[in-house]
């Protein structure tokens, strides 16, 4: 958990979006002498489990980082297992999450994906864009330097087109142009498996989030790691730059 003490309680009692670092799959692989393949198949029954409890629970955004732009560095044959495993569960999965009013939608450098899983993601995307519940937004092929720069050029490019004065390119031009540029800003963000950093993901977006982290492989992660994760968040006081006394004088 964050070594930050916690403040006078003013969070909401759930965060409007919660971001994930789905860590630690591989690892609880191996403490059973199983293949790292065998850890991401258990991910996914945590992933769905994850998504099912935050839809009840009322969170309206849910992100999840299932794949990294510097995870394409891992053995051949676990990245070829991985997108084999993405195709399946889209399969799969895509229904169920369709008829539970879930919206899915993919970030991240989607041609590196391939055309397979690419026009899997775009048929999940499509079938699922008018649903009006949980936004479930997995990042694939992501990193948040990436998604930063692309952010930047597409700015670039409205500028030499003449649509955009480059003094008038401001935090919200460069944030419209991002990944997740019309979600709110994650409230919550959880990395399990006991490291403490935040790996790329969401840098622009995560300048405000509360960060809980958690020794639970993500495999094992459950209701009541969540239940821990939202106690942890109502703890925290949101000050954004302002002092407690200044929040304790607003809520009088």
């Amino acid at each position: 958990m964050s070594a930050t003490s916690p403040g006078v309680s003013i969070s909401s009692a759930v965060p409007e979006h919660v971001a994930v670092i789905m860590d630690g799959n591989g690892r609880w692989a191996g403490r059973r002498a199983l293949p790292r393949h065998a850890g991401h198949k258990a991910g996914v029954k945590a992933a769905r489990s994850a998504v099912e409890t935050c839809a009840e629970s009322g969170v309206k955004c849910l992100t999840l980082f299932a794949f990294s732009s510097e995870n394409w560095r891992r053995p051949r044959e676990e990245v070829g297992a991985l997108m084999a495993l993405f195709v399946e569960v889209l399969k799969r999965e895509t229904e169920e999450l369709h008829r539970n009013n879930i919206r899915l939608r993919f970030i991240g450098d989607r041609p590196s994906l391939g055309k397979r899983l690419a026009q899997r993601i775009a048929a999940a995307e499509a079938l699922t864009a008018d649903n009006t519940g949980l936004d479930l937004n997995v990042a694939m092929a992501y990193g948040g330097r990436w998604d930063i720069v692309e952010a930047a050029r597409r700015a670039a490019e409205r500028v030499a087109a003449g649509e955009l004065s480059p003094a008038d390119i401001s935090e919200e031009t460069i944030r419209g142009h991002l990944a997740l540029g019309d979600c709110p800003d994650p409230d919550l963000l959880i990395r399990t498996g006991g490291e403490h950093r935040i790996s790329n993901f969401l840098l622009w977006n995560l300048a405000y989030a509360e960060v809980f982290f958690t020794p639970t492989l993500w495999p094992d992660f459950s209701n009541a790691d969540i239940d821990a994760a939202f106690s942890f968040y109502r703890e925290r006081q949101r000050r954004f730059g302002r002092t407690a006394e200044q929040l304790e004088a607003r809520s009088c």
